[in-house]
């Protein structure tokens, strides 16, 4: 255990610290239920949410030993979640070209209106909006920083946000989103 590395959270709330020894474990029980909950809001989907997770964990787990020793290893592991999730988004829509009929979809949440109200909302919007609305409006990154995670740049983020934005009032009836 004592070649693990252990990393800190600064008062940002940002894991620092090449010099400090947390385990992958431990890394792992801190983050990996956030990082579901957002992929969730994401990819509107909890098995696809589940995958891009794992592929994420694997991704770093495979390269630990430098990873637990960069700046912002959690911002790391936002970046290649995110990153699973376009090319798999990339994917699916090609092989959405190719098909015909149209995909059963069930709403686990069918119960709950505001639930059902936000997936609406979010189902409405292109993929490049939802992850900007996600990212800007529901987990509080500033455009730098979505803009970061998505690669592109900070005003594309500003731009499919406002979109996102103007299709959620129209959606939801009028409400801010």
């Amino acid at each position: 255990m004592s070649s693990r590395l252990r990393l800190v959270a600064g008062a940002d709330g940002r894991l620092a610290g090449a010099a400090t020894a947390l385990s992958f474990d431990a890394f792992f029980q801190e983050h990996a239920q956030q990082l579901f909950r957002r992929m969730c809001l994401v990819t509107g989907d909890r098995g696809e949410a589940e995958e891009i997770l794992q592929d994420a964990f694997l991704s770093l787990y495979e390269r630990w030993d430098r990873v637990a020793s960069m700046d912002d290893p959690v911002g790391y592991l936002y970046r290649t979640a995110f990153n699973r999730w376009k090319r798999r988004s990339r994917r699916a829509a090609r092989e959405l070209r190719t098909l015909t009929g149209a995909v059963d979809r069930r709403d686990e949440f069918a119960g709950v209106d505001q639930r059902d109200a936000l997936d609406r909302g979010l189902a409405a919007l292109t993929p490049r909006q939802r992850a900007a609305i996600v990212l800007t409006e529901m987990l509080g990154y500033t455009s730098p920083e979505a803009a970061e995670l998505l690669s592109v740049r900070d005003v594309t983020v500003r731009s499919l946000a406002s979109q996102g934005r103007a299709t959620l009032r129209t959606v939801l009836g009028g409400d801010d989103g």
